[in-house]
C-alpha cells in the first residue's frame, strides 16, 4: 500500500505530539488546578493520542487485510468500524467524566484541542515529508520476472 509510510511516520509524530501536550498540559493543569488539572490535562492528552492513532492504525490494517485494495467494501468496513468504536468510547468517556471532581474539565477539553490541533500539524509535515511517488502500485516492464525470481 503506498500510504503506508505516510501513516506509519504520521503514527510516530502523532506520539511525539501527544507526549509533549501530556508534559505541557498536565504541568499548566497542575499549576492551575492542582491534582485535578494535571488528571485533566494527562487524560485530554492520552483520549485524544488513542483516537487519532487509531485512525492510521485501521487504515494500515486494513491495507494489509486487504491486501492494498482500498477499494473494496473489507477496506471500508475496517475503517469505518474503528471509527464508530470511537464514536461509541468517546460519548462513553465523557458520560463518564461528566461531574467527576477529579478531573478539571477545562484542561481536559483545553488538552484534546490542543492534542487534535496538534495531530493534524503532525499529519501535514509526515505527508510533507514522506517521499512517496506520483505513481505507486504500478508493474514496469520487466518487474513481473525480477519478481518472480524472488
Amino acid at each position: 500500500m503506498s500510504v503506508a509510510p505516510i501513516l506509519t511516520r504520521a503514527l510516530r509524530y502523532g506520539i511525539a505530539v501527544a507526549i509533549a501536550v501530556a508534559v505541557v498540559a498536565g504541568g499548566i493543569g497542575l499549576l492551575v488546578a492542582g491534582i485535578p488539572g494535571l488528571l485533566g490535562g494527562l487524560g485530554g492528552a492520552a483520549l485524544s493520542a488513542v483516537f487519532l492513532g487509531l485512525t492510521a492504525a485501521s487504515m494500515l490494517v486494513a491495507g494489509r487485510v486487504t491486501k492494498g485494495d482500498t477499494s473494496g467494501p473489507a477496506f471500508f468496513g475496517i475503517v469505518l468500524g474503528v471509527w464508530a468504536l470511537k464514536f461509541i468510547v468517546f460519548i462513553a468517556v465523557a458520560l463518564l467524566f461528566r461531574g467527576q471532581a477529579a478531573v478539571d474539565p477545562y484542561v481536559f477539553f483545553f488538552a484534546v484541542i490542543a492534542a487534535v490541533l496538534g495531530s493534524l500539524v503532525a499529519d501535514i509535515v509526515a505527508v510533507v515529508r514522506t517521499r512517496v511517488p506520483y505513481v505507486s502500485d504500478v508493474a514496469l516492464p520487466g518487474e513481473e520476472a525480477v519478481r518472480d525470481r524472488s
